[in-house]
């Protein structure tokens, strides 16, 4: 081959190989004007970078779409100083997005929720590939059903890293409708024990992990599988004939649930799974089993799987033994399994009122925890119940 030939053809890969990188840009921002232009003119590719400061919340945008290994990402100039988004009634508000990443921002101060991401009502068309991290929540409502993070109608999404903190009373700290193929992983939520919701999937949710959260005083419920949503909202659209659930298909495993009035509620869901969790000192219940959604078609909730979980209580704080079951329910369908129960102040009443019989529980036998007044709830290196609890999640999924 001809040594020009050559040339041309290096050029002609070379040309190859850049037509095939995603195309960049990168728009740094500085203020709240400059922040809402910027989103509103971006592409495919557009990176925009804001630096450290305050910038005015009230901000709503539709449409914003990237493509596939080419997003549209919005984040701090310096994550280590990461930029505040305040006030407004929603921080921030996106409506029909796709390809879309939120990085490294502190959202504070909005009247109703901090993160909004919904598909504009039209339910066929979910807003999708989302990429949530790194974000600071907090501060929202204060009263009211106020959402730290709010996703409505969004499919194959990730929420991670990120902390929420004092979200409405009557809110959520992560609250899913009609969600779908999704993964919340290594997020904190701290609030009250009474106060609203931690994570909630709900809405005719389905396919969706919760995995390696800490959830301290995380609401009323710290997380509730299923709910009480109104018909209209379901996504997809409910269908005359077929069976309806509030939710399918979740998983929440490798877990720290500290406080809450319940740990974990069942509500309305079909088949849900709850594994190598650690729930410490709930202020009534570890689970609840409830039915919310009565409408015709709805099956009871149904086909829980509770295992390999650790449970650490109090007597004084510890009501039904531990476990609620509300009418319209079927928990006889539930299993469980290699559980770990423990009463600190009375262990020879560590056993749980079950609605069935539980494989391979162990009762009343001191698990040994690292520091549990300090946070930690890890267990020393001679604790019996290695094999359960948060700390044996990693350790798992690798048998």
């Amino acid at each position: 081959m001809r040594w020009l030939e050559v040339v041309f053809l290096m050029g002609a890969l070379v040309a190859f190989h850049f037509a095939q990188m995603p195309s960049q840009k990168v728009v740094v921002v500085g203020s709240s004007d400059q922040l809402r232009s910027s989103i509103l003119g971006a592409k495919p590719g557009t990176k925009i970078l804001l630096k450290p400061g305050e910038y005015e919340g009230g901000l709503f945008f539709q449409n914003v779409k990237g493509e596939p290994n080419n997003p549209i990402v919005i984040s701090a100039l310096d994550p280590t100083n990461p930029p505040v988004i305040k006030g407004g009634g929603e921080c921030l508000h996106f409506s029909k997005v796709a390809y879309l990443e939120i990085h490294n921002l502190v959202l504070t101060g909005a009247r109703y929720n901090g993160l909004n991401i919904d598909d504009g009502g039209s339910f066929d068309t979910p807003s999708h590939h989302i990429v949530l991290r790194n974000l600071q929540v907090r501060d929202i409502g204060p009263t009211g059903n106020c959402d730290g993070i709010k996703l409505s109608g969004v499919t194959n999404f990730r929420v991670e890293n990120c902390i929420v903190e004092r979200w409405g009373d009557g809110g959520q700290g992560i609250d899913m409708v009609g969600c779908h193929n999704g993964i919340i992983s290594n997020c904190t939520l701290r609030f009250e024990d009474d106060k609203g919701f931690g994570i909630q999937a709900k809405g005719g949710s389905s396919n969706i992990r919760i995995v390696r959260c800490r959830l301290e005083h995380a609401g009323a419920r710290a997380i509730q599988l299923g709910g009480s949503t109104g018909l209209q909202f379901f996504r997809p659209p409910l269908k005359s004939g077929q069976e309806h659930a509030e939710a399918r298909n979740l998983t929440v495993e490798g877990c720290t649930i500290i406080g809450s009035t319940g740990a974990i509620a069942f509500v309305g869901v079909d088949g849900a799974i709850v594994r190598f969790n650690t729930i410490y000192r709930p202020k009534r219940w570890a689970i609840r089993i409830l039915q919310e959604t009565r409408e015709e078609g709805f099956v009871p909730c149904r086909n829980g799987v509770f295992t390999d979980n650790l449970i650490v209580f109090r007597s004084d704080e510890w009501a039904e033994g531990g476990v609620n079951i509300g009418p319209s329910t079927a928990p006889q369908t539930f299993t469980f399994a290699r559980n770990w129960w423990f009463c600190l102040d009375k262990p020879e009443q560590s056993r749980p009122k079950l609605p069935v019989p539980e494989k391979d529980g162990v009762y009343g036998i001191d698990p040994k925890l690292r520091d549990p007044e300090k946070g930690d709830l890890s267990v020393l290196p001679d604790s019996p119940a290695r094999k359960v609890g948060a700390h044996a999640f990693n350790e798992a999924k690798q048998q």
